[in-house]
């Protein structure tokens, strides 16, 4: 899952996938409603690769969270985050991110996480299985460029 032209705006709700681009910003589609609009540069843009969760000693990255989320919720929807208690919420993320960071992380930015899953869910845009690919591809590629390094010594000698 390629999370580099997912899109949160601040100002706007929802994500939006970036389209195009044009000499002074973007053009994102919602992925609610499907359209389509400019966004300019002086507005702040965050890709939802960008974004992570601070915990007690470190931070967890938000793609992290959502794959986690998913195997959590089987592939179900979250049920109504903007309707459930504080309570509801905080028990849920926490066998999500058990060590978030209470000071740092607020209600609110749960909702916006389980109200982002849930978006990404609707639109099918959840498939971790490019991920397992890139680590077999990288673990595959590892001994390949030991073998390179072998015969470049082999030559030299």
């Amino acid at each position: 899952m390629d999370l580099t032209k997912i899109l949160s705006i601040s100002g706007k709700p929802g994500l939006f996938k970036m389209v195009g681009e044009t000499k002074s910003g973007l053009i994102v589609e919602s992925l609610e409603d499907n359209k389509k609009f400019p966004v300019f540069s002086h507005e702040q843009i965050s890709s939802l690769k960008e974004i992570s969760i601070y915990t007690e000693t470190d931070s967890v990255s938000l793609k992290e969270v959502l794959k986690k989320l998913r195997e959590l919720q089987q592939d179900k929807p979250v049920d109504n985050p903007k309707k459930a208690s504080a309570d509801e919420l905080k028990a849920l993320f926490i066998q999500i991110v058990p060590d978030y960071d209470k000071d740092a992380v607020y209600v609110s930015d749960m909702k916006k996480v389980f109200t982002w899953y849930n978006l990404l869910l609707k639109n099918n845009m959840l498939d971790f299985t490019d991920d397992e690919d890139e680590e077999v591809t990288e673990t595959e590629e590892k001994p390949s460029e030991k073998n390179t390094e072998k015969n470049t010594d082999e030559k030299e000698a």
